[in-house]
This record gives C-alpha cells, sequence and structure tokens, in this order.
C-alpha cells in the first residue's frame, strides 16, 4: 500500500513539473517574439501606408516596441489617397465593428464620430504630401472625409529618389559630363542636359553606347498611378523651374513633362515590379530606373546571393539635387503619441536602416553606410522639398490630358 503511494506521489509530483516546465516554455517563447501577457499591452491602432510592411513586420521592431514601450500595435493598410476621401475607421477596411463594416459595404455611411466605429490612434502615410494635406481642414465641396484632430507628428522614415544604371551606362554619362563621382558616389550633376537629351530623343548610341537599341530614357512607375513616379515627376518638375515651383513657371514647364512623360513609354505601375525588371534583365533590358534608396539595401539584405553576382555591376546615381521619399506619422492620441516617441527609439532606427534601408533623420542619420559596399553617401544635403498637393494634382491631372 504504502509503494501505491508512493507511486501516486512520485506521478503527481512529475505531472506538476511538467505543468510547470510549459509554463516556462511558453513564456521564453512570448519573450522570443516579443509578447508580454495582454493586460500589460497597450494597442494601438494605426492607418498605414505601403512600402514598410516588412519593416513593420520585422520580429525585433515588434519585440522592443512590446518589450520596452509595451505596445501592440495594429497596423491597417490604407492606400494614401483614401485617407483624405474616405472615413478613417478600421470599418473602411472591413475590420473593427462587423455588423458597421458589413454595413458600409452595403452602401451605409458613416464617418469619424459615428457610433459604435473603431477609430485610429495616428496615422502613417507613405508620401508627405498626405500628411501637409491631412492637416488641413478637409474639402467638402471635394467628397473629402472628417478628420481626427492631429496632436503632433512629423517626418519618420525617408529615402532619397535614386537612379539605378550599370558599369557601361554611367561611364558613358561621366564622358558626356552628367555623372560625377565623388569619394565613391555617382552623382547625377546636369539634370537638365540628362532631361533634355531625353526631350531631343537622343540615342543611346550617340552617347558611344552601340550595344543599347533605341533612344535615351529613364524607366520609372506611371506617375499618374503610382506616389514613386508622382514623387519622381515633381522633382523634375522642380529641377526645371529651378527649385521654385510658381503658378507661372509650372505652365511653361508642364508640356515638357508631358512630353517627357510620352516619350518615356510602356510604365510599371508597382515599383517592386519596375526593381525586378531592372534586376532580371540587366542593362539591355532596363538600362536606367527611377526608384528609392532603400530598394538596393533592402534587396542585399532579403537576397544576399542574388545581390553577390549583381553588384560588382550595379550603379546607384543620385540626382542633384533629389527629393526625399518621407513616411510620415501623425499623432491623434496620447496611444499615437506613444509609439510616435516609441518609432525614434536608436535600436529600431537602426533596424530600419540596416534591414531595410529607411534613413531616420533629416540628412540621413548617424549610422555606416559603408557596409552595403556600393556607393551609398553618408548623408543627402542636395534636396528640394516635396510638392504641395495642389501642385501634383495639377501635374498629374496634366498628364493624363490626351
Amino acid at each position: 500500500m504504502k509503494m501505491k503511494n508512493k507511486k501516486t506521489l512520485i506521478g503527481i509530483i512529475i505531472f506538476i513539473l511538467l505543468i510547470v516546465a510549459i509554463i516556462v516554455i511558453k513564456n521564453i517563447s512570448d519573450n522570443d517574439t516579443g509578447s508580454v501577457l495582454s493586460g500589460k499591452l497597450t494597442t494601438v491602432y494605426v492607418a498605414t501606408g505601403g512600402g514598410k510592411e516588412d519593416f513593420l513586420n520585422d520580429k525585433d521592431v515588434v519585440k522592443i516596441l512590446r518589450n520596452k514601450y509595451k505596445l501592440n500595435v495594429v497596423f491597417d493598410t490604407w492606400s494614401n489617397g483614401k485617407t483624405i476621401t474616405k472615413p478613417l475607421i478600421r470599418e473602411y477596411v472591413g475590420l473593427g465593428n462587423k455588423s458597421i463594416a458589413e454595413d458600409m459595404s452595403n452602401g451605409g455611411e458613416y464617418s469619424i464620430h459615428s457610433d459604435g466605429v473603431s477609430t485610429y490612434d495616428a496615422l502613417f502615410t507613405s508620401d508627405q504630401r498626405f500628411y501637409d494635406y491631412y492637416k488641413l481642414y478637409p474639402n467638402k465641396d471635394a467628397g473629402e472625409a472628417d478628420r481626427y484632430t492631429v496632436l503632433d507628428g512629423g517626418l519618420t522614415l525617408n529615402t532619397p529618389i535614386v537612379i539605378y544604371s550599370w558599369g557601361k551606362v554611367v561611364d558613358a554619362l561621366i564622358s558626356e559630363n552628367i555623372v560625377t563621382e565623388t569619394e565613391g558616389v555617382y552623382y547625377i550633376t546636369d539634370m537638365n542636359k540628362l532631361i533634355n537629351y531625353i526631350l531631343e530623343g537622343k540615342k543611346w548610341s550617340d552617347i558611344g553606347l552601340n550595344s543599347l537599341y533605341g533612344t535615351i530614357n529613364i524607366a520609372s512607375t506611371d506617375p499618374v498611378s503610382s506616389s514613386p513616379g508622382a514623387t519622381y515627376y515633381g522633382l523634375l518638375l522642380s529641377i526645371l523651374s529651378e527649385a521654385q515651383v510658381t503658378a507661372d513657371n509650372i505652365d511653361k514647364n508642364l508640356p515638357k513633362l508631358k512630353d517627357f512623360y510620352t516619350k518615356s513609354g510602356y510604365m510599371n505601375n508597382t515599383p517592386a515590379d519596375l526593381f525586378e525588371r531592372y534586376l532580371k534583365t540587366g542593362m539591355g533590358g532596363e538600362p536606367m530606373i527611377v526608384d528609392y534608396e532603400k530598394s538596393m539595401i533592402d534587396f542585399a539584405n532579403s537576397s544576399p546571393d542574388a545581390f553577390n553576382q549583381v553588384k560588382e555591376d550595379i550603379r546607384i546615381l543620385y540626382p542633384t539635387p533629389t527629393i526625399w521619399n518621407s513616411h510620415c506619422f501623425t499623432v491623434f492620441t496620447d496611444k499615437g503619441a506613444k509609439l510616435y516617441e516609441a518609432l525614434n527609439d536608436k535600436e529600431i532606427a537602426a533596424i530600419a536602416w540596416e534591414r531595410y534601408g529607411f534613413r531616420t533623420g533629416v540628412s540621413g542619420g548617424t549610422y555606416d553606410v559603408s557596409s552595403i559596399g556600393l556607393g551609398v553617401p553618408q548623408t543627402i544635403t542636395s534636396t528640394v522639398t516635396s510638392l504641395k498637393m495642389d501642385t501634383y494634382n495639377k501635374l498629374i491631372e496634366y498628364l493624363k490630358e490626351n
């Protein structure tokens, strides 16, 4: 009988130890993924423009936000334009209150002030013009939706517009006094000359590149339907206007941009597709393309073997001046303010650059850029300011005209 009781006691002890072990393993697993007990977390809801999904979902970024700042952040995907024209509530993108979301899909009308809707604590646009415009009173005559009161915000993640090319192409542009190399970094120091070459219909063979067929061109995404394309054409307009776009010179330069747009031919709608074509088709397929600096850094980190195959011939050209693509954070609530502060964390800033190519800070941050192994400047100083929404709208409408 004693032996039976002893076995029972041992069994109970083993069972208890097993339960304890499961709890310990669960806690360790939670800590590894950045989780904490839900009661200790503050949930922050953010309407988020594209282009930074991988960064925001990075396990170490999530871990820092949860463990260090006790924030559980929910990033809902929005297009930049919809943040202006549609009610900025979670139900609009099919989330939040399911009955309201279903009613909205059937034509029901709601605003940020409607009872029962799920509101946001912040907006994280991927284009500065939408950040600037959101802070203005909504234009009801144009069908714009009610907006939250903006408490704080600013530029958070930045990446400049660059032109990706190849060694032989860049050598030819250096001979044409269009590109200059300084300390291993290639700058387009005569953007006007390059623009004129394209407008004049000069061929690649005219600058000594007999192996390339057709006229000189810089492939870009469509400015009518793509934010990167619109940013690039905004840069071109600023350059043609000598960095000061006015009511007088915009009317003078829009026909030139329309001609430039027409000569550009087929355009991809997404920068990811264009960048992939650049890498896969090489110099013969895409001699020059427009994209963000972050694309190459992201590619180098996510696909190191593929990057090493092409890195010796890749060239990154920095227009002088260039323009920032700025992902701007807009604060609506105290919870949003806590996240805004957290996103300025030094560890998060390092991850943003080292893994995803986002610069943080006015001129590019204080991290080391040499690890990339390509000509990347430590700071970006020659830039033009982002154009206002009405200027972009006028530019895009003009390009859309037949």
